[in-house]
């Protein structure tokens, strides 16, 4: 055999081998392309516009027939015309998916452009929430790893839906809190344990990792507990075919009015349902639902559908909100914050992964990593969330208070910490100074003046000294270096100054007040310190509703647009002394009860009545413990009040009204 003939040989067999190979790759890409639906549109569907059989034609040339598209969606844009931007975006979106800033742009229009131009709240929030779903559910599929898309859907949340400046903000931040109790059910209990930061964040995370371990298939459910094969088949039987997440709001409805005491008799008013059929079908799942034979199938089939509904309607992993949670803190997804912490910190994970040098400018670390920062923020400043997820359903305004959550103030430097030493292209020491130092430093005294207003004084002095000694604080402000050290009530009284009619302090400054009034005051046993700070809170309060009722109103005729705590005071106070009283030990609760006035004990004593009345006298009973109302007696008026506010809850008006 010659040599030339040896090498045709040789080259012959690499060359069927190499085609054997691109086959069986080409398949697998070719798979994974149409699995994560990173593939160009090849055909028009039935509704499309014209644009797209046009642009699939133009074969090579659809580039340039994109571009012209693009072109004329930003000029409508900016002539106004809304709804025709969008459909050109549509167009734009099928013929080329991986065109980022076209996502983004459709979603603005969606989210910001045209909400406002709506005569409701719900109506705003339909199309705030469709710019939220096509970022999540469409372009992040498509575009996995582009930090932009990320940024941006990050953003609608902490701004447009977490911040104050959409009239309707009020109520976006309820249907979140609405949708989030459906799909997880609502977090842990604030037990006592819980002051602990390093408790909390294990306790939510084990409630999450519940739902990221379990089955991902009905068939893996079933074979992990069989009866859920029945449990399945009795709620078709009652239902039909429902989807998820019908079956969770349907669970987390019947969950939340056994929490509450009420019996069968009482479902149908409240749940909107007069036909007798639907009455018995929903008093046959209250039965179902406390069958003792059904309990391991019930949590079973729940957590699996909870999972199945994060992964396949919110695109969002478990395992990561678990991870992020052991990370950050004790996250409540019920907080717009959570979703925008969630994507933002995404989108810089995944692109750390990614960014060189020759592609540094598809990377916006420096504004990805501060809407990371800002999001931690506002879950330090209020995601200690207490929601009537019950009232809500029923179409009423609904009970939402928002207050400081302290266990995310160290997570805010850690974050700090964590993007000065990545180095490299995504972040340097020098970068993180230049561009977080002065919000770092305001975080850090609203850190001071929280734990100062709520009497806390050893940890506001603590923050103090880490302000003190922080080395990115700029060097430059000798008066700021000054004011450090002065007294810590002439130092906080100097930090207030002119920021009295903001609703962030608002919120903070009123809410600790309390806190400390009730805790440092009532439970320490010290009634002057109780008055002083309770009533420097009723002071604050009212001055600023008064201010707020200067401003133009909104969406909602009853509330101002940054009114981010209860118009009337004995309500907010009530609330506050009624959900600190949960985080308390029993002895604690009895203390602190007895010690207050009988205002805060006619707010308490219903809740506490609801929670714990049933279980305290069965135990008593049994000689264990004393009876409810040995603990807690019922407070002077309390039927009075209780017919007060059952007519109040009748008379509640929703949200649902017109915005002109």
């Amino acid at each position: 055999m010659t040599h030339d003939k040896l090498i045709q040989i040789i080259a012959s067999i690499v060359m069927l081998v190499l085609l054997g190979g691109s086959g069986v790759v080409g398949t697998t890409i070719t798979e994974s392309t149409g699995r994560h639906k990173l593939v160009y549109a090849d055909s028009a569907g039935e509704n499309d516009r014209p644009e797209v059989a046009v642009g699939i034609a133009m074969g090579a040339f659809r580039g340039v027939f994109v571009n012209m598209l693009w072109i004329r969606a930003n000029r409508l844009q900016e002539e106004g015309k809304y709804y025709e931007a969008i459909e050109l975006a549509e167009t734009i979106t099928k013929l080329q998916p991986r065109f980022p800033r076209v996502w983004i742009f459709h979603a603005w229009n969606l989210s910001y452009n045209i909400s406002v131009a709506t005569q409701t709240p719900d109506e705003r929030w339909q199309w705030v929430s469709s710019g939220v779903r096509l970022l999540r559910n469409e372009a992040i599929p498509k575009n996995p790893n582009d930090m932009l898309i990320h940024k941006e859907l990050a953003w609608i949340f902490v701004h447009k839906i977490q911040g104050v400046t959409d009239d309707a903000n009020q109520y976006y931040k309820r249907k979140v809190a609405e949708e989030w109790t459906a799909v997880l059910g609502p977090p842990p209990a604030r037990g006592p344990e819980m002051r602990d930061g390093d408790v909390a964040r294990a306790a939510y995370a084990d409630w999450l990792d519940v739902v990221a371990n379990a089955p991902e298939t009905i068939e893996g459910a079933i074979e992990e507990e069989p009866m859920v094969a029945e449990l399945q088949l009795a709620l078709a039987d009652l239902f039909g075919t429902e989807n998820a997440q019908d079956t969770l709001r349907r669970y987390a409805v019947h969950e939340e009015l056994h929490r509450k005491n009420l019996n069968d008799d009482e479902l149908g008013p409240i749940l909107g349902v007069v036909e007798e059929d639907e009455l018995d079908r929903i008093r046959t799942l209250t039965r179902l639902m406390h069958e003792p034979a059904f309990e391991n199938a019930w949590e079973i089939y729940i957590a699996y559908l909870r999972k199945r509904v994060l992964l396949d309607e919110y695109n969002m992993d478990p395992s990561r909100m678990v991870r992020y949670t052991r990370r950050f803190g004790p996250i409540d997804w019920r907080h717009p914050a959570a979703h925008s912490l969630y994507w933002a910190y995404t989108g810089v994970e995944r692109g750390l992964g990614r960014a060189e040098e020759r592609n540094r400018r598809d990377y916006d670390f420096i504004n990805t990593d501060r809407i990371v920062m800002q999001s931690i923020q506002e879950l330090w400043r209020s995601s200690e969330v207490y929601f009537d997820f019950l009232e809500f359903v029923q179409g009423k305004r609904s009970y939402y208070l928002a207050m400081p959550n302290t266990h995310f103030i160290d997570s805010y430097s850690e974050q700090m910490e964590d993007m000065a030493t990545r180095g490299g292209i995504a972040t340097s020491m020098q970068k993180v100074f230049t561009s977080y130092a002065a919000g770092y430093q305001n975080f850090l005294e609203d850190a001071i003046i929280h734990f100062y207003r709520r009497g806390e004084l050893e940890k506001a002095e603590e923050y103090r000294q880490r302000l003190i000694t922080w080395a990115g604080r700029p060097g430059n402000d000798h008066y700021k270096d000054e004011r450090l050290t002065w007294p810590l009530e002439e130092l906080v009284e100097w930090e207030m100054t002119g920021r009295y009619e903001s609703p962030s302090v608002y919120v903070n400054q009123i809410t600790a007040a309390l806190q400390g009034a009730f805790y440092s005051g009532l439970l320490s046993g010290d009634q002057e310190l109780f008055r002083r700070q309770f009533s420097w809170a009723r002071q604050y309060h009212q001055y600023f509703i008064e201010k707020q009722n200067n401003t133009t109103l909104l969406a909602n005729p009853d509330a101002g647009r940054m009114e981010n705590l209860p118009k009337d005071f004995r309500v907010l106070a009530g609330g506050v002394f009624t959900n600190l009283l949960e985080s308390l030990s029993m002895d604690e609760r009895e203390a602190m009860y007895l010690a207050a006035p009988n205002e805060l004990q006619l707010f308490s004593y219903l809740v506490l009545e609801r929670e714990l009345s049933e279980r305290m006298n069965e135990l008593a009973e049994e000689g264990e413990g004393r009876r409810f109302d040995d603990v807690f007696p019922a407070p002077a008026g309390i039927d009075e009040f209780r017919a007060q506010m059952e007519a109040e809850r009748a008379q509640q008006r929703d949200f649902n009204v017109n915005v002109r």
